[in-house]
């Protein structure tokens, strides 16, 4: 008993382990069920609460709709049926154009033949005899006919909403209000009307280009055709048109038309309205095959329509949801009637300015200097093509030299700093890839300011430039200013971008440098307002895109363009007007020279303008829509500029152009002509020789020119008088002396100064001076029309003692030379050779020889006092190098008071008594002594320049033969 004796917990644990090992099958399975109705009853939770949020959601998007919807405009019969255009003013208020609806014939539902309901409604809507207004499903099959087809091949929206959203909807943002409205109104609109009135309206509201609006206007303009006259082809034209009416314009856009009239064709046969068959039958058809021919076009009578047409393209790239046509906008436009006017006459008349003929194009471009507006718009010279391609704001073309200030110097005073004066070298060089680059000229110029490079459109200067500042540098300057440019290549420093720039985008740029560096986006769209009154303002907000002081600097060198001798825009020229522009062509290619049968190479595809004054912005471009139709060399390639000049001139009457103002961050700089790299003028400048230039404060240079200063002054002048030799000696110093020429000047007891002579020796002497007078002399150094200070000295002459007169004798007088060698040590080396020739008693004749370039050149001095006896002296025969050497004396006859003359034969020295005559080229001088009041003067300068100077009471003469002058007078001797 006591073995079997169990403790409570024992007991409880053994029958736990008995209860464990009787489980079986059907417990696993009561277990199974257990759990699987727990995951139903969590499935149910589940899905109650999905249930609860889903009601919840419906009930707070139920809320939502409704306000949003609660604003939503109310379903007006009349706003359905009437036409609603819209309205353009010009810059001054005055009603311009009406487009939109106003060109509209009406047709009735039963009017529209099946073959056009069925085009329409299968590219359309092609459930629309099916939903209520909106289509969930057509939503989801949008998106997969826009991958099967492309994009844009079918529309989400309803037919029913795109007549709600024609006539009630134009608010610029696409917003979940919106959308929730549109779908409001379309359903209440399907409980409204029938299928067939709203199809009605759908098709008479449509614009369809041309301004124009409504499918029966549009089968009428475009082929000339009632609408059940309408071929599948064209029926699947037509249709097409309502997503983009101008892209998909055919007398515009053949190609994009064609191809969108296919995209139609297959969606008809996509829905069962044609057969296979049907469809790649009319494919084949090209839409040019069945189009109204260009001849036959009737004119809409549109008037400014390139500028409204701009006008239009600006509201709906910027507010994709407003339709211009059948919105009822209120537009503001910047157009300037008088202006517009003139451009017209110019573009249509073919009087103000001849073009070469019917086929050759321009497109301009006016704008408002300071705000950017768009003034006149000339587009195309057809006048009877409305809304046709703008050849002022569509065509991009390569621009040339118009190209230089954005690119190239622009971009180094901006960011270099470059004054107007800046050194540029035009030389032969090519770009880093070894491409050559040449000038228009075949030519080149050396050193060059930047002015002139720009005013003479060199090439290799811009080039340079452009290096010099770095492509990136250079494009992000023109992005700033409206150039945009994905790639720029060394080319492009000369107008070498793909593919191109419009006029109104070179205008916008140049626009800029006009207005202090401020850039406005050109427009033509100032503010509009929608039909309910809210106004959109359109303008731009002005940008600081450049430094003032580059746009001023930049303005100043294109003035030179219009204005300078040597400016390429000379037929831009508007007197009285301060101009700023460039002139641009483009070139072709040998290839293209060859492939297009160009018969020169003067002859270009292009040929540019752009400038500007304060008030107005110009770029006009000229040339042929193909590039195998050349401009001519001569005054066609000038049509651009005549077009500038004309209406330039003709929009400034009566307006006041003030001239471009220096703002503070520019210096005027005098610079001397000539000197490159530039140098600074002097004080010594003549301002013959200053141009006035212009650079960036704090920048500029500080070299200043040498080549006009001030000699210094002679040093050490001294005058002394030789008794013996009966002459003054004058002698100075000076230190480098070259091409340094001294003036000697004197005066005569007080009396005037007198030029003796110009000599480039340091030392003069002056025979026979007047006994007992004063002699004051001046000596100045000239360099380059520049003169030094004067050096002076002073010499008085001892007066002579009367004696009684005796018989004369033989008295010859003669100056040595080798004491002038003690009077010319500072200069140059002279060989002094004494040669004594004649049989007369103490008769010295001297020759003195230099050298200057290789010519050996002498003059011999003596004096000689005596009675006439008419003996001949002999003759001296120098001949050094081909040059004349020649002898001078002085005498005179206390008898007669007379003197002899000179003679000078092809470098023989003859003497004879009182006879001379002077050949070759030799100068003849003839003077008359009294008594002793005679002094004559002679001078050396470097061999060049011999000069004898008499003076007779305080006269003198000198004469100069071309720097080489020989002087001879005979010598009279008295024979006892």
């Amino acid at each position: 008993m006591a073995d079997m004796y169990e403790t409570r917990e024992e007991r409880r644990k053994r029958l736990l382990e008995a209860k464990n090992k009787n489980k079986g099958p059907k417990n696993k399975k009561e277990q199974q069920n257990k759990t699987k109705k727990s995951g139903k009853q969590i499935a149910k939770r589940i899905f109650l609460t999905l249930i609860a949020l889903a009601i919840v959601g419906m009930i707070g998007g139920a809320i939502t709709f409704a306000v949003m919807v609660k604003d939503a405009p109310k379903l007006d019969a009349a706003t359905l049926k009437d036409s609603i255009s819209s309205t353009f003013y010009d810059s001054e208020g005055e009603e311009i154009a009406k487009v939109g609806a106003v060109n509209r014939d009406y047709v009735n539902y039963e009017d529209i033949p099946e073959l056009v309901k069925d085009a329409f409604i299968a590219t359309e809507d092609a459930r629309f005899f099916k939903h209520h207004g909106i289509d969930p499903i057509r939503l989801g099959g949008a998106v997969v006919a826009n991958f099967k087809h492309g994009f844009g091949s079918e529309g989400a929206s309803t037919i029913t909403q795109q007549v709600v959203k024609n006539f009630f909807f134009n608010q610029p943002q696409k917003t979940l209000s919106r959308k929730a409205q549109e779908a409001w109104l379309a359903i209440q609109l399907e409980r409204k009307y029938s299928k067939e009135e709203i199809f009605e309206m759908y098709v008479n509201k449509i614009f369809m280009s041309e301004n124009m609006s409504g499918v029966k206007t549009a089968a009428k303009t475009y082929f000339d055709k009632e609408l059940d006259e309408l071929t599948l082809p064209e029926a699947a034209m037509l249709a097409g048109m309502p997503q983009a009416p101008n892209a998909y314009n055919p007398f515009n856009n053949p190609d994009r038309a064609d191809k969108r009239k296919n995209v139609v064709l297959s969606l008809m046969h996509q829905h069962g309205y044609i057969t296979k068959a049907e469809m790649e039958e009319a494919q084949k058809v090209s839409v040019e095959s069945f189009v109204v021919s260009k001849d036959k076009r009737k004119s809409t009578d549109l008037p400014y329509d390139s500028f409204i047409k701009e006008a239009i393209a600006e509201i709906e790239e910027k507010y994709p949801d407003i339709n211009v046509y059948t919105d009822g906008l209120s537009i503001q436009t910047t157009l300037n009637k008088k202006a517009q006017d003139q451009v017209d006459k110019i573009m249509y008349e073919n009087e103000i300015v001849p073009f070469p003929d019917e086929k050759f194009q321009a497109g301009i471009t006016l704008l408002d200097t300071k705000t950017g507006g768009i003034l006149a718009i000339g587009g195309d010279r057809d006048p009877d093509v409305k809304f046709g391609f703008n050849y002022a704001t569509e065509q991009k073309r390569q621009p040339g030299s118009t190209i230089k200030p954005i690119l190239d110097y622009g971009p180094a005073i901006e960011y270099l700093k470059w004054g107007t004066y800046h050194t540029l070298v035009d030389k032969a060089t090519t770009y880093s890839d070894g491409t050559p680059i040449g000038n228009w000229d075949n030519q080149y110029m050396g050193s060059l300011s930047m002015r002139e490079a720009l005013a003479r459109s060199r090439n290799i200067p811009a080039l340079e430039a452009f290096k010099e500042v770095g492509a990136d540098k250079a494009q992000e300057f023109a992005a700033n200013i409206g150039v945009e440019l994905k790639e720029v290549y060394e080319s492009a420093s000369i107008g070498g971008i793909s593919p191109g720039i419009s006029s109104l985008e070179l205008a916008g740029a140049y626009s800029a440098f006009g207005n202090e560096g401020i850039y406005n986006t050109p427009h033509a769209v100032k503010s509009f307002t929608l039909k309910d009154g809210t106004k959109i303002n359109m303008e731009p907000e002005p940008k600081a895109a450049m430094q003032d002081y580059t746009a001023f600097l930049i303005t100043d060198m294109l003035k030179d363009v219009v204005s300078s001798s040597y400016g390429t825009g000379s037929y831009a020229n508007v007197s009285g007007l301060p101009i700023a522009g460039k002139t641009g062509t483009t070139n072709y290619t040998d290839q293209e020279l060859a492939d297009y049968n160009i018969p020169t190479s003067k002859a270009v595809p292009d040929a540019w303008f752009a400038g500007y004054t304060t008030n107005f912005t110009m770029a006009v471009w000229t040339g042929y829509e193909s590039r195998k139709n050349y401009i001519a060399p001569g005054m066609d390639q000038k049509i651009a500029q005549q077009i500038f000049a004309n209406i330039m001139e003709y929009i400034s009457e009566d307006v006041e152009t003030k001239d471009f103002k220096q703002p503070d961050s520019v210096e005027t700089v005098k610079i001397e002509k000539g000197t490159y790299p530039a140098r600074l003028a002097s004080s010594y400048t003549p301002s013959s020789q200053i141009l006035t230039e212009y650079a960036v404060k704090g920048n500029i240079l500080n070299q200043v020119s040498q080549k006009y200063d001030k000699p210094d002054a002679p040093s050490g002048l001294n005058a002394s008088y030789n008794k013996g030799n009966d002459e003054i000696k004058l002698s100075w110093k000076y230190g480098s002396k070259k091409g340094v020429k001294f003036q000697v000047n004197v005066s005569v007891d007080g009396g005037g100064s007198e030029q003796l002579t110009q000599t480039s020796d340091k030392s003069l002497k002056i025979a026979k001076p007047t006994p007992g007078s004063s002699y004051t002399f001046t000596v100045i150094a000239v360099k380059d029309s520049q003169s030094s200070d004067a050096a002076s000295a002073s010499v008085t002459i001892p007066k002579q003692e009367v004696e009684e007169e005796q018989p004369t004798e033989d008295e010859n007088e003669a100056i040595d030379d080798k004491e002038d060698k003690q009077d010319t040590e500072d200069t140059e080396t002279d060989d002094s050779q004494d040669q004594d020739q004649g049989t007369d008693q103490g008769t010295d004749q001297d020759t003195d020889q230099d050298t200057d370039q290789g010519t050996d050149q002498g003059t011999d001095q003596g004096t000689d006092q005596g009675t006439d006896q008419g003996t001949d002296q002999g003759n001296t025969d120098n001949n050094n190098n081909g040059n004349d050497s020649g002898n001078s004396g002085n005498a005179s006859d206390d008898s007669s008071n007379s003197s002899g003359n000179s003679n000078t034969n092809s470098g023989n020295s003859g003497n004879n008594s009182g006879n001379s005559d002077n050949n070759s080229g030799n100068s003849n001088n003839n003077s008359n002594s009294s008594n002793s009041n005679n002094s004559n003067t002679s001078s050396e300068e470097d061999g060049n320049e011999n000069s004898t100077s008499g003076s007779n009471s305080s006269n003198s003469t000198t004469n100069q033969n071309n720097g080489n002058t020989t002087n001879q007078s005979n010598n009279k001797t008295d024979n006892n």
